[in-house]
């Protein structure tokens, strides 16, 4: 043990016995005057007492100051030996200023007789037994009464026999008290050490575990992490073997489904859990540990086959605010085998993990976003490229053909007239081409929507569209608040998700008009881009989508979603086609 701790110890047996010592100088002091009633009756005086009253304010005056030692660490472990002596001191002055071999005051010897068999070896009793009475017995036998008989000393001889006999007692009773004591304190250090080690090993266990997790970003590592550190953690706490089984469970998209496990059959792998009723229902309303005696007969843990060989389970849930992740089970064929510390090693290993999975699917959803976004952008590279391909290329093309056929008209005929047509049908041709290109560099940054909004985007958008091809015409209904309650980003996405609708339906509706509407319901913006088209049967486009070579469907419900909002596509064949966009105003 410590030394503080004995200190500790003895300091308490010292404080105990110096309290216990005013009670025996009260006791004296009341025995004292009694006594001397009865010796000198109604004679008694002051100065009958006056030896015994200076004695007993020496004692209270040595009690005291053995109290203020007792403050004192470094002087506290010279009492016992010090209080021993003059305990035994005084005994034999009370003794004799009481009565001499008549004094009743004796049996108060048993006090440092006592104290002396609680601190010391046996033997410490017996001798100061004897040297009180040999004290006691030889000067009060010179100073009463030289020569009375011996028989007179009898009562005090057996008196001195019970004092003798009762150090005797205590010794052999105070050596049993001793070991007991002392056995007990050696339990109390297994015990502390026991403790101490356990909550190294648990500091050690969490250190392990936030390295581990702190070196992955892998959302299956981090599950594995938990339930190998979660084994091993138990082993080093004293529990090896005790694990039958763990695993990890998630919510999926309705109900908790396993997605790590450890000793957990085939069969049982594919077990999903609503989470409504039994062990499971309460740690996920709780949030809050929740150990179950025979998992097996509850009504969900109870359909993993492993659990019909656990005598008990722990449910840890994985919660983080409100939100609730799933839980870890742990189940171990022994009863009792989740005490305090590993309950509280788990939670720990439990805690970290949240705050670990958290980090691994924000990690997960910046990399979907940034490959989102990458296919974005492919998308876009891949539309200007259709685009130029379609329109300006073969454009340039045109004219570098009818070019080279006014050379051949000049070379061969010099027909100027021709030549002149067809200058002039290159210079159509190349209006026409410069204002496709302006369009197409409008649609890649239109600063107007920067300057003036999303309905002077649209208007001037439209006005492009209808110079380079009226056909089908665009008709747009805008309500006049759509610029003040949309931000300037939600509004740049919304134009290219309009642009992208209205672009499908002068490819392939065949419409032969083309509706806009912009407005508000309900405090949410409505978009909706209709046409009057051969339509299409959405489901089956959409179910083939995978194998076209267009993203555009895709690039638009991804888009709605930066604006935290929803795309509907409604349409059937001969009936035309409506794609509705829907999103939230903000701080509404």
């Amino acid at each position: 043990m410590p030394i503080h701790k004995i200190s500790k110890g003895r300091f308490q047996v010292d404080w105990v016995i110096s309290n216990l010592r005013w009670l025996l100088l009260v006791s004296v002091a009341l025995v004292s005057f009694v006594n001397a009633l009865i010796v000198y009756g109604e004679s008694l005086s002051v100065l009958d007492l006056l030896p015994q009253i200076i004695l007993l304010i020496f004692a209270a005056l040595y009690n005291l100051g053995v109290m203020l030692t007792l403050t004192n660490v470094t002087l506290r472990r010279f009492v016992p030996i010090l209080t021993l002596l003059i305990d035994t001191f005084l005994t034999i002055c009370f003794v004799l200023l009481s009565g001499g071999l008549s004094s009743p005051l004796l049996f108060f010897g048993l006090f440092p007789i006592l104290t002396a068999a609680l601190r010391f070896p046996w033997w410490a009793g017996l001798l100061v037994s004897l040297f009180i009475t040999v004290g006691c017995g030889g000067i009060g036998y010179v100073l009463e009464s030289p020569g009375k008989s011996w028989i007179s000393l009898i009562p005090f001889a057996i008196s001195s026999l019970v004092l003798v006999m009762s150090a005797l007692i205590s010794g052999l009773v105070g050596n049993n008290i001793k070991e007991i004591i002392a056995q007990a304190r050696r339990q109390e250090e297994e015990a502390e050490f026991r403790k101490l080690r356990a909550a190294q090993e648990h500091s050690r266990v969490i250190f392990e575990l936030a390295s581990t997790l702190s070196a992955t970003l892998n959302y299956n590592r981090v599950l594995e992490a938990v339930l190998e550190v979660g084994e091993a953690g138990m082993r080093e706490l004293g529990q090896p073997n005790q694990v039958h089984a763990s695993l990890v469970m998630l919510f999926g998209q309705k109900d908790l489904e396993i997605v790590a496990s450890r000793h957990l059959p085939h069969r049982d792998r594919n077990t999903t859990f609503e989470g409504k009723c039994g062990a499971l229902a309460k740690a996920m309303t709780t949030a809050e540990v929740v150990l179950i005696d025979k998992p097996a007969q509850d009504p969900e843990l109870g359909q993993l086959i492993v659990m019909h060989s656990c005598k008990q389970a722990i449910i840890v849930p994985l919660r983080a605010g409100f939100e609730n992740f799933g839980a870890v089970v742990f189940g171990s064929s022994k009863s009792n085998t989740y005490t305090d510390d590993l309950q509280e090693m788990l939670i720990a290993i439990c805690n970290q993990a949240i705050v670990a999975l958290q980090n691994a699917q924000l990690y997960q959803s910046l990399m979907e976003e940034k490959e989102r976004i990458v296919d974005v952008e492919e998308d876009a590279r891949k539309k200007l490229a259709r685009d130029l391909h379609d329109g300006p290329t073969q454009s340039i093309a045109a004219i570098a053909m009818r070019l080279n056929y006014i050379r051949m008209l000049l070379d061969r005929d010099g027909n100027v007239g021709e030549a002149l047509d067809e200058v002039s049908k290159i210079e159509d041709l190349a209006r026409r081409t410069t204002k496709e290109i302006r369009h197409m560099l409008f649609t890649l940054r239109p600063l107007i929507l920067e300057t003036q909004g999303l309905r002077a985007a649209l208007e001037q958008y439209i006005s492009k569209l209808a110079e380079t091809s009226p056909h089908p015409p665009i008709h747009l209904q805008a309500a006049p608040q759509v610029d003040k309650v949309l931000e300037q980003n939600a509004q740049g996405v919304i134009f290219y998700i309009i642009e992208e609708a209205i672009g499908n339906a002068r490819k392939h509706a065949k419409a032969d008009n083309i509706w806009v509407r912009l407005g508000v319901r309900d405090n949410v913006f409505v978009a909706e881009v209709e046409d009057d088209g051969a339509g299409f049967d959405v489901d089956a486009v959409q179910t083939r989508y995978d194998e076209r070579s267009s993203l555009g469907m895709i690039n638009m419900h991804e888009r709605a979603e930066l604006v935290n909002g929803s795309l509907k596509i409604s349409s059937a064949i001969g009936e035309g086609t409506r794609i509705t966009l829907t999103a939230p105003l903000p701080g509404r």
